[in-house]
């Protein structure tokens, strides 16, 4: 008989994404016609950028003339064209140099945060903020880095650092030594935004214990602040001891389309059983090598379309109106006596759940007074309890509304 990885089996209920499409499911079976606003899964509404669009269906004509067409991409999966725009709009405007070979195409950042744990050893000991991406330690789970969840939702193995109202949802380091670190900011689930001095905390810290930081930078187009870091190449040192992870999903509205990129400087390296150091580079190339062949060139035309004149314009346009969503569901729930974090630098708003109510208990009464679909905090790990995630992904008339159903859905228990 074929043997299963049984370290699936050690995963808690389903993933939290299919959970809540199931209760939504099972909900409107029941409620033929009930219109039902989705602010759950951080999924954009917004339609491609014109300047996006116009240059799939160019790249897509290219794709059917003989000079034009092209088959496998790059080894490192991006194209000459996208590899510039990046390292020159992403990282040269922050003061930041980046190496074309440093640059890793992908068809996304939830692939590659979940993927990258594979170039380590399965004894490496693992940190997460809590509460946190699901896929940070799910896919360690998988790999076998951890015991069985405990019955308060933990994992053995896993070291959890608390994200609180008290630290501002972005924790210092641990006070011991671990091998690798996720951390995501601006931050999903809390939307919290890490300052420059805390990163600076971060990076002295893990080249002194030899760490390796894995840093989800997904939504850094959200930031409005300059002084704000935008990339953790930013702060001296980073480049010994981080990688970087970035996508389209949110900045352009390519949820549909995929296509992200992962930065993984010469200088950071992990070790041998005998000590000796072994560039990471090397290792995710290989890995990328054997395991993915590129993101498509149309999509990769697309992606670049999204540095031009009129892409920076239209897509800078798409974030502004999805902050300006966030905006709304923070001060129309604000005023209505909610307690609410976020949605600043982020398209979330983390909001504590009123009536000491559990988190799963909350999402139910928003789907059924409300009918507004939200993500409960405790999908996101134990620290999560209490709290219940609202997307600003959606139209502002839908927004609008659902401040409006959720005041009703709470006054009038």
């Amino acid at each position: 008989m074929a043997r299963i990885n049984e370290n699936y089996q050690k995963l808690q209920a389903g993933y939290l994404f299919p959970e809540i499409g199931r209760r939504v499911a099972a909900f409107a079976a029941a409620h033929a016609g009930a219109e039902i606003i989705r602010l759950g899964i951080g999924d954009v509404t917004l339609p491609l950028a014109p300047a996006v669009v116009e240059a799939l269906r160019a790249a897509a004509d290219e794709m059917g003339t003989e000079e034009g067409f092209r088959g496998y991409g790059p080894e490192r999966g991006g194209y000459g064209f996208l590899v510039e725009a990046v390292r020159e709009h992403d990282y040269r405007t922050r003061g930041v140099e980046v190496a074309d070979d440093e640059l890793f195409f992908s068809d996304g950042s939830k692939q590659d945060s979940g993927n990258f744990q594979e170039i380590f050893d399965a004894s490496c000991r693992i940190a997460v903020t809590d509460p946190v991406y699901p896929v940070y330690v799910d896919t360690n789970v998988m790999a076998g880095r951890t015991g069985e969840a405990r019955d308060d939702g933990y994992y053995d193995g896993i070291v959890y650092l608390p994200a609180t109202e008290e630290n501002g949802f972005t924790p210092d380091p641990p006070d011991r030594a671990v091998d690798l670190v996720y951390l995501c900011s601006p931050n999903n689930p809390t939307g919290a935004v890490a300052s420059r001095e805390n990163l600076e905390r971060w990076v002295a810290w893990a080249r002194e214990c030899g760490a390796v930081i894995v840093f989800d930078a997904a939504y850094d187009a959200f930031i409005s602040d300059p002084d704000l870091p935008r990339s953790i190449f930013e702060i001296d040192g980073a480049r010994e001891c981080a990688v970087e992870m970035r996508s389209f999903s949110k900045r352009a509205g390519f949820t549909g389309v995929r296509c992200a990129y992962t930065v993984v400087p010469h200088e950071a390296c992990g070790t041998t059983a005998s000590g000796e150091r072994v560039p990471l580079n090397g290792l995710w190339a290989r890995r990328q090598a054997t395991k993915f062949n590129s993101v498509p060139y149309p999509i990769q035309r697309a992606a670049a379309a999204v540095f031009s004149a009129d892409g920076r314009k239209q897509t800078h346009e798409q974030v502004a109106y999805y902050l300006e969503n966030a905006r709304v569901l923070r001060e129309g729930l604000g005023a209505a006596g909610f307690t609410l974090f976020g949605g600043v630098h982020a398209p979330y708003i983390w909001m504590r759940t009123p009536e000491g109510m559990g988190s799963w208990d909350c999402f139910d009464r928003l789907l059924e007074r409300a009918h507004v679909v939200a993500t409960p905090g405790a999908g996101f790990g134990p620290a999560g309890e209490g709290y219940i995630r609202i997307s600003a992904f959606n139209s502002r008339q839908k927004v609008e509304r659902a401040v409006e159903l959720i005041r009703e859905a709470f006054a009038a228990s």
